[in-house]
């Protein structure tokens, strides 16, 4: 069984990092000492749902947990400095620290370092996330020892729940565009009026008539998409805000 580390201190290490081609050494005192930071620890960078769900969803919560106190959220992996910024860079998670734990020392010494030799990894670290306080665990969410890669308590949602169980969760948007389209740029305007955040899917760019056709029954844009569900054209997106507002 792993060791919930809850109320012991983290250890004492000095990150081996890169900054604009230089070599900076990062000790964990800066990192934690009078702060309160999320961090996240994964088996390793470009890994399937390291990429695909862990990095970003912390990300995209990030400014709410900045909003309750958080004034950090470090990603944390052994992997090496070069590796760990081609993947900041690549996730384009600009809200959050990438920490490379190269030698492994930090995650040996939280006891979670386990062997990925199957996997041709080497050592690596267990799944799990923490809140740090002025270097002390708060609070520890670590993956069961399970086979494989477990992925159920360590995401941002659980650990915001803990932060902040109250905070209101942002809405997930999509909108389907092309160039050019008037009725796209006022949908995109009524978003951002009403503080949506959005992600915008441009026709030729990332994706096809066909995929409109297959995801949205639609050949018209824009497409509007709120937590799953399908909103339609901007008449349908400003009847949609009303509806909200009644």
């Amino acid at each position: 069984m792993f060791e919930d580390r809850t109320g012991q201190s983290v250890p004492q290490v000095t990150f081996r990092t890169r900054s604009d081609h230089d070599w900076v050494d990062v000790t964990t005192d800066e990192l934690f000492k009078g702060k309160t930071v999320v961090v996240f620890s994964l088996p390793g960078a470009f890994t399937p749902t390291c990429s695909s769900s862990h990095v970003p969803r912390y990300n995209q919560l990030a400014p709410l947990f900045k909003q309750h106190g958080v004034d950090d959220i470090i990603c944390m992996s052994v992997n090496d400095a070069f590796v760990m910024n081609a993947w900041k860079e690549e996730q384009n998670a600009d809200n959050i620290r990438f920490i490379p734990d190269g030698n492994g020392e930090f995650t040996e010494g939280m006891g979670l370092l386990v062997d990925k030799d199957d996997l041709g990894f080497g050592k690596r670290s267990w799944r799990y996330s923490m809140l740090v306080k002025d270097g002390v665990v708060d609070k520890m969410f670590i993956e069961p020892e399970e086979a494989g890669d477990p992925y159920g308590v360590s995401d941002a949602d659980t650990m915001l729940a803990y932060v902040a169980p109250e905070a209101a969760k942002p809405v997930d948007v999509t909108v389907f565009t092309r160039r050019g389209c008037p009725f796209c740029a006022k949908a995109k305007t009524m978003l951002k009026e009403a503080g949506y955040d959005y992600e915008e899917l441009v026709l030729n760019r990332d994706y096809t008539e066909e995929t409109l056709r297959a995801v949205a029954n639609a050949t018209s844009v824009p497409q509007v998409f709120i937590n799953g569900e399908k909103i339609g054209g901007s008449d349908d997106l400003e009847a949609w805000m009303a509806s909200r507002k009644a």
